[in-house]
């Protein structure tokens, strides 16, 4: 039984994303410090955040409800390194990258959700 958020491989791989989020972004013009950076680094760092606080709520359905935060917060991000990459911020590559790495996370928190309603008993077909 895990016995801390730390211990989660979920929230490793979030952390994961936000290093490659904030090294990714620190190529991107300067204009866009205020705008689409603060922006995709609010979000990556959400992610991993929401895992964390979500773990120490008292009920199960809270931690459900920040798993999807952090759900949310993921979306953001990939539609933010996909208007990236439009606006020529990052290459085909590093989009690519990116997107893996979300998709993964992505299926792991949609397991962690389902686990998490399993434990109180729904269905979760």
């Amino acid at each position: 039984m895990v016995q801390n958020y730390r211990d989660l491989d979920v929230w490793k791989m979030a952390v994961d994303l936000v290093e490659k989020i904030y090294f990714v972004t620190e190529d991107y013009p300067k204009k866009e410090q205020y705008r689409l950076v603060d922006q995709l680094c609010r979000a990556v760092v959400s992610v991993p955040s929401n895992i964390a606080e979500g773990s120490k709520r008292h009920t199960t359905r809270e931690y459900i409800r920040f798993i999807g935060i952090a759900q949310g917060s993921l979306a953001e991000v990939e539609t933010q390194i996909i208007i990236s990459e439009r606006l020529r911020y990052v290459s085909h590559e590093v989009l690519q990258d990116i997107l893996q790495r979300t998709q993964l996370l992505g299926k792991k928190l949609h397991a962690l959700s389902n686990a998490l309603e399993k434990k109180l008993g729904y269905d979760t077909n």
